[in-house]
């Protein structure tokens, strides 16, 4: 039974001439070239050897229906092959694509022996069968070697060169989808272990600061109701308190989204992690809280206003709220100004700061990570925007 492209449970003949369809184009063409080029070299030779056209004619058809069948049925057709080469010469050359077609095809190394040797005896048989009566009368081993060496050479060499070569092409398949898993498993790792270490990070974060910024809420809170504060001292208190809860609001959102190990881009449901109109709104929260502050801030707004995505509702919110804090921190009571322009194809931005006015005592050396703009220009990159810095003409500072 042959054994290319068919299951083990015997499938019928239509079915094993179907196992090696469809075929590509490159096939089709190829095997309209080469089954006329072997039914003609059969037929021209039988035609000549006898001088019969019918004999001629009917090897060529027979050769041209057992090329067109060797992919399908490797082993049958390797079979036939190998008694017609023995009776008839002309048919070598479908021997040897026979024998590449069985070494290629034939998977099981025991069958693929098998095959060979039946085609070995068939082919010797047939030989002997078809040789001139004064040929009898050599040594068997001479009859062996004169009738078997031509089946070695045309039909044995080509299949182990075709077997070779198919064995080399998985081979060479089963290494390219095993590199292949080894990247996926790779980069599977990886991510697991960048999960971990956001994870680790996030929980840091929610034990150290949650608990420093719950104790500033918690007396903040209880300084804001002594009855021995004026009342600028308590708006300032409240002030405080605000900013240490808008904080630990802030910092669970950042824990979140850590262990979530992505921002949402694009809009999500309703009540599905921060507002998504932060731009529009919470910065006049920030103005708000700055002027209760007692500092002196403009809020201005141009262009159509539209929904963002979170991601860079966020990352307005977020430049904002730099801009003012550093104002605050290295220009105490200078006028600030707060911008958000809105253009056809960006949104825009901007917080400047004018100079410090005359008579206004030093502030003391702001405390300063030195990472916040460098935060700010990553943010803005990942949104595909930029982030500008530098004094104003007046002595002031822009954003």
């Amino acid at each position: 039974m042959d054994a290319a492209e068919t299951p083990r449970t015997g499938p019928s003949f239509r079915f094993r001439l179907a196992a090696a369809s469809p075929w590509p184009r490159r096939r089709i063409v190829g095997e309209a070239v080469l089954t006329p080029v072997l039914s003609g070299i059969a037929g021209i030779l039988r035609t000549a050897e006898t001088g019969s056209l019918v004999q001629g004619g009917a090897l060529a058809l027979v050769v041209a229906v057992l090329s067109l069948a060797r992919r399908a049925l490797p082993a049958s057709v390797l079979l036939a092959a190998s008694a017609l080469a023995g009776t008839f010469p002309g048919t070598f050359v479908l021997l040897v694509c026979a024998g590449w077609s069985a070494g290629s095809r034939i998977e099981r190394p025991a069958r693929a022996l098998a095959a060979f040797t039946a085609g070995f005896v068939l082919h010797l048989v047939a030989g002997v069968a078809s040789a001139p009566d004064e040929d009898l009368g050599l040594s068997a081993l001479v009859t062996v070697v004169l009738t078997g060496g031509p089946f070695l050479v045309l039909a044995v060499v080509p299949g182990f060169a075709a077997r070779y070569r198919a064995q080399r092409h998985a081979l060479l398949d089963a290494l390219r989808r095993h590199n292949a898993q080894l990247v996926r498993e790779r980069t599977m790792v990886a991510r697991q272990a960048r999960l971990l270490e956001r994870q680790r990070i996030a929980q840091d974060m929610h034990d150290s600061l949650g608990h420093q910024l719950a104790l500033i809420a918690v007396h903040t809170g209880a300084l804001e109701v002594d009855p021995e504060l004026n009342g600028r001292q308590r708006e300032g208190v409240g002030v405080l308190r605000e900013a240490s809860r808008s904080a630990m609001l802030e910092l669970r959102e950042a824990v979140g989204i850590l262990r979530n190990d992505a921002e949402m881009s694009g809009p999500g449901p309703q009540g599905a992690g921060p507002s998504s109109d932060r731009a529009a709104v919470s910065v006049d929260e920030l103005v708000a809280s700055s002027r209760a502050a007692g500092a002196t801030v403009e809020l201005h707004r141009s262009g159509a206003e539209r929904p963002l995505t979170p991601a860079v509702d966020r990352a307005a919110y977020r430049i904002a709220q730099e801009g003012l804090t550093n104002a605050h921190k290295h220009a105490p009571g200078a006028p600030i100004t707060v911008a958000l322009r809105y253009e056809p194809d960006s949104l825009v931005v901007e917080v400047a700061n004018g100079p410090v006015p005359a008579g206004v005592p030093a502030a003391p050396p702001a405390i300063s990570g030195q990472q916040g703009l460098t935060g700010l220009r990553e943010r803005a990159r990942l949104v595909g925007g930029m982030v500008h810095t530098g004094p104003t003409p007046g002595g002031g500072f822009r954003l």
